[in-house]
């Protein structure tokens, strides 16, 4: 019993059993659009004579007929490996519901769908170029600074060098 105290809510059939169940329905209405007197109106002649033979081979026929189709259907389940594929497409199906955003689909307008993809990364990879740009900008401010330093040192340097070397004479 659950714990809400209602019945509990049945689970959506798989895709796996909507086509067998499509695959049944059909038969159906093929045994149905196949009547044993649509059979008998076919082969009246015969009929008339031998009633009994008549729905014997209509049986044997659409037993047949059935078989046939059943074992058609399931060698294309096995080759095709639909029910693995079924499967694979209610899982994915499932895992889905949870994504609060839609799925991209494609507008119709390569232009736009390629913008649409190519637009987001453009513009990160711009953001990053700018962090890149603006580090590099601080890294050389700070040797362009260095430089200045180094020159001013120097010209201190040479004015010293002038002044002892006047100093000595």
């Amino acid at each position: 019993a659950g714990g809400d105290g209602g019945p509990p809510v049945p689970a959506a059939p798989g895709r796996a059993q909507i086509f067998a169940t499509v695959v049944d329905t059909f038969l159906e209405k093929l045994v149905e659009a196949g009547s044993y007197q649509r059979f008998a109106n076919c082969y009246r002649c015969f009929y008339k004579l031998q009633p009994e033979m008549t729905r014997s081979i209509y049986d044997q026929f659409i037993s047949q007929l059935q078989t046939s189709i059943k074992e058609e259907i399931q060698e294309v389940k096995d080759e095709g490996n639909l029910e693995l594929l079924f499967n694979s497409l209610d899982k994915i199906v499932e895992e889905a519901k949870n994504q609060e955003e839609p799925a991209w689909r494609p507008s119709g307008i390569p232009e736009e769908d390629v913008r649409s993809a190519m637009v987001p990364y453009l513009l990160k990879h711009r953001s990053y170029l700018r962090k890149v740009l603006k580090e590099k900008e601080e890294e050389n401010k700070k040797v362009a600074e260095s430089v200045l330093a180094g020159r001013d040192r120097i010209a201190e340097l040479q004015r010293l060098i002038q002044a002892r070397k006047h100093a000595w004479q």
